[in-house]
């Protein structure tokens, strides 16, 4: 603390002011909780008399000040308190081991569902951006998200480490130069085997604007213009293995980023992604002709969504780089179930095309 109590007097060049504005400018290491505080304990007291944080002083008038933290004490706590929110040690072991790849640059992690991306409007709880401070690695800045993946879908997200690196990355997700692929367990089989999908995208009404609460209708393509808030979003498909007429392993490319673009797609098709209660209607038994989200058993509880890999130039060393992520606990389990092995399908199926 600083010593004893001083009278100031405000000077012509100070002005007629808020006491608590004046009073920050001459002491910057006070905030604002403390003056109202101090003001409403008469320590702070104006020509003798009591005031509030909002009363005002003009030129000539006398200021009591009762003693003050000291500026460099209140300046070094101040730089030596943790910038981002505080991450515990379980956290901090969940994210830290979803890391799939990282350099100076770029980190990226095989996201685990469940987790959303960013907390929303009334989302709270826990999410990649706030877990980011158990992810600096010995930087002075957290990473920051360049791209989301809904709370349910797993997979490869990748996190700018410094915001040069941020503004490139977002640069490319923008004019669409980075490369996903998504995997995917579908009821039913989509016929033709490999195609494209061109429905536009509209809100539905009456839902929230954040995350859970959203949900958006496929609009027909020659439909997108004369529809308001409608959005062109494409999405290639290619069918890689089958459980008969039943389920089908897909990899999809999503040409546009839309919200929820995979899953309404897949379901305006007729065969929606198994475990998806909002499009696929998970109450429903699919019983082969491609409708209701549900296998039985533990294969339809969970979203069988997963960004499988993506493809991107590096901003710093401009070399070409391609992450995997193995697939989440509950697919994993799914493909053994079903019989079906992550190596024998191409890692790009799209590949021969272009």
């Amino acid at each position: 603390m600083s010593t004893g109590v001083k009278l100031l007097t405000v000077s012509v060049d100070e002005g007629e002011q808020r006491l608590d504005r004046w009073l920050k400018r001459r002491f910057p290491q006070v905030n604002q909780i403390a003056v109202e505080k101090m003001c409403r304990t008469g320590q702070i007291r104006v020509d003798g008399g009591r005031v509030k944080a909002a009363s005002r002083v003009v030129p000539g008038q006398t200021v009591r000040v009762p003693p003050l933290p000291d500026a460099e004490v209140v300046a070094r706590q101040r730089a030596e308190r943790p910038t981002g929110p505080q991450v515990g040690d379980e956290d901090t072991k969940m994210i830290q081991a979803a890391v799939l790849w990282r350099d100076e640059h770029i980190i990226a992690l095989n996201k685990p569902p469940g987790l959303p991306s960013q907390g929303g409007s009334g989302l709270g709880g826990r999410h990649v951006d706030g877990l980011t401070e158990a992810l600096k690695f010995g930087f002075k800045d957290r990473p920051k998200l360049v791209h989301r993946l809904d709370k349910d879908t797993s997979g490869v997200l990748l996190l700018a480490r410094t915001d040069r690196v941020a503004r490139a990355l977002s640069e490319s997700f923008r004019h669409r130069t980075t490369r996903k692929i998504y995997w995917a367990v579908v009821a039913g089989v989509p016929n033709p085997r490999m195609g494209t999908i061109r429905f536009g995208l509209v809100k539905a009404p009456g839902r929230g604007g954040h995350g859970e609460g959203e949900k958006m209708l496929c609009i027909h393509p020659s439909k997108i213009d004369q529809t308001e808030g409608a959005k062109r979003a494409t999405t290639d498909y290619a069918v890689l293995s089958m459980l008969g007429s039943r389920a089908a392993w897909v990899a999809m490319v999503p040409i546009t980023g839309r919200t929820h673009q995979l899953r309404a797609h897949m379901a305006e098709l007729g065969h929606p992604i198994v475990g998806d209660g909002k499009y696929g209607g998970s109450g429903q038994e699919n019983l082969g002709d491609g409708w209701g989200a549900q296998l039985g058993g533990d294969i339809s509880r969970k979203l069988h969504l997963h960004a499988r890999s993506i493809t991107f130039q590096h901003p710093i060393t401009k070399k070409t780089v391609t992450l995997t992520a193995p697939l989440p606990d509950h697919m994993a389990r799914t493909w053994k179930t079903l019989g079906w092995s992550e190596n024998d399908v191409p890692a790009d199926p799209f590949g021969d095309e272009e």
